[in-house]
Formats: C-alpha cells, sequence, structure tokens
C-alpha cells in the first residue's frame, strides 16, 4: 500500500485496473480514468493485458476534480491528451518532449474534460461495520452465491432489517445494487482474462446470460461483447506505458 502528496489519475488504456483505496475499489475498464486524491493508502492491480497511465496532479488542478476516489469515461478528447502525456516524448530521448508550459496547457484541458464527464457507478465502497463485512467477504469469495440477504443474516447473526438499514446508512445502496456492483466488477475480471459471455454470466451469478447483459449494459454502458471488441481495439491503438510527473 502506498499514498501520494499528490492525488493521480490512473487510465486503464488497455485491460481491467483495480485501484483498493481504504474507502472501497474502483474497477477501471478500458477507456475509464480513476482519479485517487492526494494521501489516499492506495495500490493498483492490474487484470488481463494492461497497458496503465499514470498522471499526476499538482494541488492547483486536483481542487478542480472530486475530493473523493472516483472513475470517470474518459471523452475521446480526454483519452488522447492522457495517452499524449504519457508517451513516447515523456520517456525516449529521441522524441522532442513538451515543453513545460505545453504540458500544463494539456493538463488544464484534461482536468476541463474530466470536470465534464459523469462519475461512472464503478466504485464498490468498503463496509466498516464487522457484519456488513462478513457478508462482504462471503460474496467476493463465491460471486455466484445467490443466497438473499436474510440467508446470508443467518449465516453471519444479523437480521434482515438491521443489514439492510446498514447497507442504506453506511454504504448509501441497498444489498442487491451493492451485489449488482460486486458481481460486474467479478465480471470484468474475467472478461480481462478471456473469459465469453456465457462463462462469465453462471460464474457472477446471473440466471442466464440475458439478465447478465442487461445488467452489464446498464453500468457499463455497452454490451459485453462490444465491451471487449472496444477493449482489443483500443489496446491496439495505445503506445507504450509510462508514468508522467507533471512539474510546477
Amino acid at each position: 500500500m502506498q499514498s501520494h502528496a499528490r492525488g493521480h489519475l490512473v487510465y486503464a488504456a488497455g485491460g481491467v485496473l483495480a485501484v483498493h483505496t481504504e474507502r472501497g475499489t474502483s474497477i477501471v475498464p478500458a477507456d475509464r480514468v480513476a482519479w485517487t486524491p492526494a494521501g489516499y493508502t492506495h495500490f493498483h492491480r492490474a487484470h488481463g493485458d494492461t497497458d496503465m497511465r499514470i498522471v499526476f496532479l499538482e494541488p492547483s488542478l486536483a481542487r478542480l476534480v472530486p475530493d473523493h476516489p472516483v472513475v470517470f469515461l474518459a471523452s475521446d478528447l480526454a483519452r488522447e491528451v492522457l495517452l499524449a502525456l504519457t508517451g513516447p516524448r515523456n520517456y525516449d530521448d529521441a522524441v522532442p518532449g513538451y515543453s513545460r508550459s505545453a504540458r500544463a496547457r494539456l493538463l488544464r484541458v484534461l482536468v476541463d474534460e474530466l470536470g465534464e464527464a459523469h462519475e461512472q457507478p464503478l466504485h464498490l465502497p468498503e463496509p466498516r461495520d464487522d457484519r456488513l463485512r462478513a457478508v462482504a467477504r462471503i460474496l467476493h469469495e463465491t460471486p455466484a452465491d445467490n443466497a438473499t440477504l436474510a440467508e446470508l443474516g443467518k449465516t453471519i447473526g444479523a437480521s434482515t432489517r438491521t443489514l439492510s438499514r446498514l447497507f442504506r446508512n453506511e454504504l448509501g445502496m441497498t444489498f442487491y445494487e451493492w451485489r449488482t456492483q460486486l458481481r460486474i466488477h467479478h465480471a470484468l475480471v474475467l472478461l480481462a482474462e478471456g473469459h465469453d459471455t456465457t462463462r462469465t454470466a453462471y460464474a457472477c451469478g446471473w440466471a442466464n446470460p440475458s439478465s447478465f447483459i442487461a445488467a452489464f449494459t446498464d453500468i457499463i454502458g455497452t454490451t459485453p461483447g462490444r465491451y471487449r471488441t472496444s477493449r482489443r481495439a483500443t489496446a491496439h491503438a495505445s503506445q507504450l506505458p509510462a508514468v508522467v510527473r507533471p512539474s510546477g
């Protein structure tokens, strides 16, 4: 685990990334950007053939984006700026680099684009209550478990009413919403590892592929099949990964 004095953006040019903080886990599919503010202890985990790009933001720009971990959908312009900021100009001495002023302008364009982007429902909050943590542990280990909240409550020794209240008050969502989010996280990992839609659907607890496709499309904005196709196209279009640490 590590934390930085500056906030940073992590862009998945290919593959799937998971960004873990004390607040929870952000899953970052291709063409999404995860923002982690300064001071958050975190670590990254890559799934599949991943191309990870990192851009650090100084406080003057960081104040223009949310003060909590969040995932954005990258616009076409944001994507090109991210690739430029982490491309050969930043690590290949044979390629002319950006001037400091040019880099500053690109960073401002990037932040402006993210300011217009919608937050993606891809952050899974981490429970703090021991009873919720017990439920979360069961479902993380077996995402295909279709036990009801009442059945899970009996397993851990808590009532349905208590668990429902904890999900709403602590995590800001219902049990159903949280479990669906968890399953989508697992599904993105399986798709990144090359599993097909049908196998992924059953492995993550959906009764049939069509219900999985509907839930996936509702959260990700496209079908699993189209997502896999676009992920491959994005990975082919990207360049070598790098980390950019802008100064000033």
